[in-house]
């Protein structure tokens, strides 16, 4: 790659980044993070004049790259989506590696973009984040609990529609009990917003409980509702701890791996209790 192609590549990421950053400055409500997101775009333009001085000419922003970015970042949190923009830059990091040896003030946009941008970044407040124990309590216990119960009664009662009642029934029941006791105990702890967290909690338990019992509604084959269920609790998974691991810069790989074996293993051991319950108490279905 050509010196002057590495410096017009690395202008256009600059320039993208300085008209993010300011449209997300616009829009957010929040003055402590519309200030962050101006000091990061001011950040931006100036390693964008710096470029600019070596190529001479300017460059537009990627219009796709900026309705992209945009569009994640308001969706689905600002913490995960600037992150993700940050992580996402290989081109411009290609494109400075080439130009540091021959430019020595690209060491300093480098350290602005590593250090700098990334503690702004942490300074972002952000109620998702905030509450994410919350969600995290929630979505574990749903996701071990019922792919357990809906394993066990997969076997247990042999009829889908069947299986779907009582995964509703202990799903609701388990989610009241959820908000109840994260409730109980955020107060206990003399937290002021101890109904929001126990909110957060009940609501990311009763999703999943929805998520998982939808197969066993839509199929009339335990064992094919069964294995979906196995898979939409995988697909919940990896989602949410691709989130977290872009968010909270955490390990995906090994978050991924625990709670996926943990799931999938109580579910296998909740099937083989089902088949064992049964011919021991002698029930037919």
């Amino acid at each position: 790659m050509s010196l002057a192609k590495s410096v017009l590549i690395a202008q256009k990421e600059e320039i993208t980044g300085y008209t993010i950053y300011k449209k997300l400055a616009e829009v957010e409500k929040d003055p402590h993070n519309a200030k962050i997101f101006n000091e990061i775009a001011e950040q931006e333009m100036r390693h964008y004049k710096l470029l600019k001085d070596i190529s001479g000419t300017d460059v537009a922003p990627n219009k796709w790259n900026t309705f992209k970015n945009f569009f994640i970042t308001r969706t689905l949190g600002l913490t995960f989506g600037v992150k993700l923009m940050e992580k996402s830059e290989q081109s411009a990091q290609k494109a400075y590696a080439e130009l540091e040896p021959h430019y020595p003030f690209i060491a300093e946009i480098k350290e602005d973009e590593e250090k700098h941008e990334h503690q702004l970044i942490e300074m972002i407040n952000e109620e998702k984040l905030k509450y994410i124990g919350s969600i995290v309590l929630g979505l574990n216990d749903a996701l071990v609990e019922l792919t357990g119960a809906l394993a066990g009664f997969t076997f247990a009662l042999q009829n889908s529609r069947l299986t779907a009642l009582a995964g509703l029934i202990t799903g609701i029941a388990a989610t009241f009990s959820m908000a109840a006791s994260s409730y109980l105990s955020s107060k206990a702890d003399g937290e002021e917003d101890a109904l929001k967290s126990a909110s957060y909690t009940g609501f990311a338990y009763l999703v999943t409980v929805a998520l998982l019992v939808t197969p066993y509604l839509l199929l009339d084959n335990g064992l094919m509702a069964l294995g979906c269920m196995i898979a939409i609790a995988i697909f919940i998974i990896f989602i949410f701890n691709y989130y977290i691991s872009i968010a909270k810069d955490l390990n995906f790989k090994r978050r991924f791996l625990e709670m996926a074996i943990i799931s999938v293993s109580v579910a296998a051991f909740s099937f083989f209790l089902g088949f064992a319950l049964k011919h021991f108490i002698g029930v037919d279905a």
